[in-house]
């Protein structure tokens, strides 16, 4: 089968790459779907479980969401993809700033965000102009941001306001436009296999966020005096219980490692030798983590428990920016590891 697979075009491999995703989530999606209708005739779990359960269904629509613009990207091309991304940054930036109480002098502020930097700054990734799109916003739009603030002639919590918008630029437009990005890098007897790269990114920082989801909820602190050690071990105090009450270094330590040990397998669709996909899986997920958790601090902030409230989002992009953002801040860092050891 693998030999059958090497032998394919990259188109190819590719489009079975895609076949195996829409495959697997058809799975999960029926699974989860017979599981909705027997809980309906036989109601044996509490609200919790049926909690858990609709997350489950608003990460799977999520999921499938993500897989279909991955697919149309990859159809039509970079150019099209950098389109979706940018569509995606605009979508989550809204919801950031929905969330953040804003005054009439941002006004100015906000237009240059929307629709100045968004497009300047996905059209520099669809133009390749990687030395310019990595410095346009930590540099040339951190300047521009309050100075326009300023000429607004309104000095109220003046630096609250600008930091708030200049942090919602970084994550949601600056950290997503390097996603794209990653289709356009061009790697010696790798043409036409960077939708691998982008796959390899998005799976291995998501299944560091689950292992460690799962092991937070399913061992859970104080441990019952009946539990094993294994689960005591597990069961340890949430390091920053007023950021997150599932933190905890056991929980991370076990996601790191699995998601890690995930990566170096997957090399063989990457441009990476196994050693080398096991440096960059651990780069990718210990930033994704970090950025999830640094998140989390944002929503504690405003006093919210998602962008989006229980399945109806704010700005009806049904808490869009919850499921992004490790990998806001994880393509960043991925991308530059990236260039900066390969030398592409």
């Amino acid at each position: 089968m693998n030999q059958f697979l090497r032998n394919l075009t990259p188109e190819h491999q590719v489009g079975a790459l895609f076949l195996i995703v829409f495959g697997l989530l058809t799975i999960v999606g029926i699974a989860t779907l017979l599981i909705g209708l027997r809980e309906r005739r036989d109601q044996a779990h509490g609200e919790a479980w049926l909690q858990e359960l609709n997350d489950f269904r608003s990460l799977l629509r999520t999921s499938w969401l993500m897989a279909v613009v991955f697919w149309i990207g990859w159809v039509l091309g970079p150019g099209v993809a950098t389109f979706l991304f940018g569509l995606i940054s605009f979508i989550a930036l809204r919801e950031f700033i929905t969330l953040s109480p804003t005054r009439r002098g941002d006004h100015r502020s906000l237009i240059l965000a929307f629709f100045i930097v968004l497009p300047i700054q996905f059209i520099l990734v669809g133009t390749a102009r990687f030395d310019l799109f990595t410095v346009f916003i930590p540099v040339y739009v951190f300047l521009a941001i309050p100075t326009v603030s300023a000429l607004a002639n309104d000095p109220s919590h003046f630096l609250e306001r600008n930091a708030k918008l200049q942090w919602g630029i970084m994550v949601c437009v600056y950290g997503m436009s390097h996603v794209p990005a990653l289709l356009l890098l061009s790697f010696p007897d790798y043409q036409g296999k960077s939708a691998f790269l982008v796959f390899f990114l998005v799976f291995v920082v998501q299944s560091c966020m689950v292992v460690q989801h799962l092991i937070a909820r399913r061992f859970t602190y104080p441990p019952a005096e009946s539990s094993g050690k294994l689960q005591r071990w597990l069961a340890r105090t949430p390091f920053a219980p007023n950021v997150s009450r599932s933190f905890n270094w056991t929980s991370w330590s076990v996601g790191m490692a699995i998601a890690t040990v995930v990566g170096g397998l997957m090399s063989f669709i990457t441009p990476f030798k196994y050693g080398q996909a096991l440096a960059m899986s651990l780069i990718a997920c210990v930033a994704g983590s970090m950025g999830h958790l640094v998140m989390k601090a944002l929503k504690r902030d405003r006093g919210i428990p998602n962008w989006g409230q229980k399945g109806v989002g704010v700005t009806g992009a049904n808490g869009l920016l919850d499921r992004v953002d490790a990998l806001c801040f994880a393509a960043p860092i991925f991308f530059h590891s990236v260039r900066w050891y390969f030398g592409v």
